[in-house]
């Protein structure tokens, strides 16, 4: 150990490296709530794409399990190392490196926080247009697990949004992939395997993401309906409206007085009117201008309507913002109310109620609570269960994992499978895809480094 210390301090500063009882909690895990936390042998903070590469390089030399590390807000446990490990921790890589206003692009390093690029690039009226959920999470990060978020009904994913990268390989070598033009047609599109690819194939560097036009005007509508099915069938409807919501998401009751409540949010809504309600829609609409804005709010609310809402309400410039923050921070509501695991299905749009009544029959079978909300403009649902009993529970969540699945859909739409979902993974989906995606992860890292036991592999 105090060889490969030594060899890590040469390569980014002594003060740059910490091993063993040194190492803090913070970098023992991510916010995942199943598996333990573990410690690593050494923690080490590069500052430039050529130490992150000699740092591999001397790991594949080693064979030292090496695990990325952003801003450790992950939900799927695929920051969690490996006992006798080493994380690479780019929280000295925070520059952001350029705000190309010709282009539409930034370049910035994986450390950088969203909070940061959002300020730097409100600026210049432009801005990027991931927001999954946390806004203290990185670049980096976004690109290991191809985060989404309540934006992507119209902007889209990570991996629609970024447009190369500088990665460093498990062999030492750099690679840069993509660029600032928008597309391509030259061999394998290195840029979008490497996104979701969870640390396993390489540690991204330096990435280019879109940037787009910041819209002056906005309004967020909130629409009770009687039960869940009818929000869902409201769902496509909206979509195919011309209206173009940014956002467009699914509350269940229960999970929306639990936010309201954490956020001491009151919304206006009356009383008979939330007690008869199941079920919410909030939508997003934006526009450059604001009568074309105010015609598009008039404009959904007929729609709503027709659709079975008992109202719409247009709700005020801080009560949205503050209903749109408790539903990002949804996650943390279910934790505090200790929830055992969060789960994030996608399905086709259409298929939505189907997988929804499912996952409330498997829920019924075994005695377990899940409740939820979601992105339901792209399917995404995210499921708060609540089952104390492991076995139980890991019955559960391979029942609803399976309807997700037979339904068109994935275990996983934005947080990753990590470690926490790799077991359901390796049962459920196609073993000719997992013999493929194993031998990728063989010809990226031969000797099996980077973050070992996440997707592929055992724990041990």
């Amino acid at each position: 150990m105090g060889d490969v210390a030594q060899r890590l301090a040469d390569i980014v500063g002594a003060d740059n490296v910490v091993s063993g009882d040194a190492v803090g909690d913070d970098y023992t895990g991510d916010e995942a709530l199943v598996g333990e936390q573990t410690r690593p042998a050494h923690v080490v903070k590069p500052a430039s794409a050529d130490q992150v590469a000699a740092i591999l390089r001397l790991a594949t030399e080693e064979v030292l399990p090496v695990t990325a590390r952003g801003s450790g807000t992950g939900l799927s446990g695929a920051a969690r190392p490996r006992a006798g490990g080493l994380v690479v921790s780019f929280e000295r890589m925070n520059a952001i490196l350029d705000i190309d206003t010709v282009n539409h692009v930034a370049v910035v390093q994986p450390g950088v926080t969203l909070s940061e690029l959002d300020a730097r690039t409100a600026e210049v009226g432009l801005g990027y247009t991931v927001y999954p959920g946390e806004l203290s999470a990185s670049v980096g990060g976004n690109v290991g697990t191809n985060a989404g978020g309540m934006r992507a009904v119209k902007y889209g994913v990570t991996r629609n949004n970024v447009l190369g990268l500088e990665a460093a390989l498990p062999t030492g070598e750099l690679i840069r992939t993509g660029g600032r033009s928008v597309k391509t047609s030259t061999g394998y599109d290195l840029t979008q395997l490497i996104i979701g690819s969870e640390g396993t194939l390489a540690l991204a560097t330096e990435v280019i993401v879109k940037l787009h036009p910041r819209l002056a005007h906005s309004a967020t509508v909130l629409a009770p309906f009687p039960t869940l099915e009818t929000v869902m069938k409201a769902v496509p409807q909206v979509v195919s409206s011309g209206l173009a919501p940014h956002i467009l998401e699914y509350i269940d009751a229960l999970t929306m007085a639990a936010i309201t409540h954490t956020a001491e949010l009151s919304l206006g809504i009356p009383d008979s009117v939330r007690d008869a309600s199941q079920a919410y829609l909030v939508v997003g609409l934006e526009n450059r201008d604001a009568d074309r804005l105010d015609a598009d709010v008039e404009v959904l609310g007929t729609v709503l309507a027709e659709l079975g809402a008992a109202d719409a309400y247009v709700l005020e410039g801080p009560s949205a913002r503050k209903l749109i923050e408790a539903r990002e921070k949804a996650f943390w509501t279910a934790k505090a109310a200790g929830a055992d695991e969060v789960l994030d299905v996608v399905v086709p749009r259409s298929s939505l109620p189907d997988f929804l009544d499912a996952a409330q029959a498997a829920a019924a079978r075994t005695g377990s609570g899940v409740v939820g909300c979601g992105h339901a403009g792209d399917g995404n649902v995210h499921l708060a269960v609540f089952q104390k009993d492991p076995d139980t529970r890991a019955a559960l969540l391979h029942d609803i994992f399976a309807a997700g699945m037979a339904l068109g859909g994935a275990i996983s739409g934005e947080h990753g499978i990590g470690r926490a979902k790799k077991d359901h993974f390796l049962q459920l989906e196609d073993p000719v895809k997992i013999e493929l995606m194993s031998r990728v992860k063989r010809a990226f890292d031969p000797a099996g480094i980077l973050n070992p036991g996440v997707l592929f592999g055992r724990e041990d």
